[in-house]
């Protein structure tokens, strides 16, 4: 296969592993302003660094212009402006911004330039997405739900809790109300609501509540009458944070303090940074676990999807990091390779609608040693 050029918009944990994938094989440039990630880059990787300043959108168009695929693994609020610029620019994009803006909203933008852009393209959003995509073609499906959190192997109080990526985005979670869908009818509830305690073998007793994790499947696979997503987190932790946002601390209204004008969730995000870091070797893992079930061929059929991920030692990779990334890089290859290339946006339930898109994305993970154990009928097939 012809080496390509490929910007990685993003240097920070996901967009480190992701960079290092790609260049295994292709001509990898990454792009951040900060200087320690990419001397660590240039260091000890074939890959090319350029410092610049991300949220200057005007040097945008410039600096992806000489590139075949860009990849953008920018925070959430960065992540609109910068997919808008990429596709005005011409070029296709790979894109794991959890962007509060709805990308589909570009797609008639996308499609007029000519260019494929894969967005929602982490472990979740972005897995789930794609499996569910995939069964949408072999069965008729009544009811979908996922459950996905990455924490830290050691619990330090109060919060029990590290950030794999940006306490923004994390924040952004906690305060942006969650959508479902129940009995076909599409429903809202308050983000950390109705938690639940939920077992799993590896890991122990977590607690899940709604977040807002649904996204583009709310209208791309609407027509599944029970759709719902929840975040994990160890148990303690959310009574925390619900204290937090109960107090103000989450919002976006500017206060004076000292004759200055701070938003109170800037302060928090600043504050979070320093408690939530995860140390570049601290242990971590991914637990998810996604279900769907409806009639295939006449007869009810259960299908369970659990992936659980751990920190790579060797490699020195967080699991979120690996999840998100290598799902990122999958189908930044099914773009290179040839195997995709609608013109649009593209979240990744209608990539799993090809047959031949779901097994690549699943084979490339197992490759990397990101194993999902299925079972149908509580029977393991994997």
């Amino acid at each position: 296969m012809k080496i390509k050029k490929i910007i990685v918009l993003g240097a920070g944990m996901v967009g480190k592993a992701i960079a290092i994938d790609l260049a295994g094989k292709h001509d990898v440039t990454a792009a951040d302003i900060d200087q320690e990630s990419l001397v660590f880059l240039a260091d000890n990787y074939n890959i090319t660094t350029i410092g610049v300043n991300l949220m200057e959108e005007e040097r945008i168009s410039d600096l992806v212009k000489d590139y075949d695929l860009v990849v953008s693994a920018v925070p959430g609020f960065m992540g609109y402006d910068i997919l808008r610029t990429v596709i005005e620019a011409g070029k296709n994009i790979v894109d794991i911004s959890f962007m509060p803006e709805n990308f589909m909203d570009l797609n008639a933008l996308a499609a007029e330039k000519g260019v494929t852009a894969i967005t929602d393209c982490g472990v979740a959003p972005g897995m789930p997405n794609l499996i569910v995509g995939y069964h949408n073609e072999h069965m008729e499906i009544d009811t979908f739900e996922y459950v996905v959190g990455g924490l830290p192997f050691v619990k330090v109080y109060p919060f029990y809790y590290k950030a794999p990526f940006s306490p923004v985005d994390v924040v952004e979670e906690y305060t942006r109300p969650a959508r479902y869908i129940e009995k076909g009818k599409r429903m809202t509830k308050p983000a950390m609501s109705e938690p639940e305690m939920m077992f799993f073998s590896k890991v122990g007793t977590l607690e899940a509540f709604y977040t807002d994790g649904l996204r583009s499947l709310l209208s791309n696979m609407d027509h599944i009458p029970n759709m719902k997503e929840k975040t994990l987190r160890y148990p303690g932790h959310i009574q925390l944070i619900q204290a937090l946002k109960t107090a103000g601390f989450f919002g976006k209204e500017p206060v004076t303090v000292n004759n200055r004008a701070i938003r109170p969730i800037d302060f928090t995000s600043k504050v979070l940074i320093r408690d939530w870091k995860l140390d570049p070797e601290e242990r971590e893992f991914t637990v998810m676990r996604i279900r769907l079930s409806g009639l295939q061929d006449g007869e009810h059929k259960e299908v369970v999807y659990d992936l659980y991920d751990v920190y790579d030692e060797k490699e020195k990779l967080s699991s979120m990091a690996r999840t998100t990334g290598f799902t990122a890089t999958a189908n930044a290859e099914l773009i290179l390779e040839g195997h995709f290339g609608g013109k649009g946006v593209y979240p990744l339930e209608l990539i799993g609608l090809d047959d031949e898109c779901y097994h690549f994305v699943m084979d490339y993970l197992q490759e990397r040693n990101v194993k999902f154990e299925i079972k149908e009928n509580g029977k393991r097939i994997d």
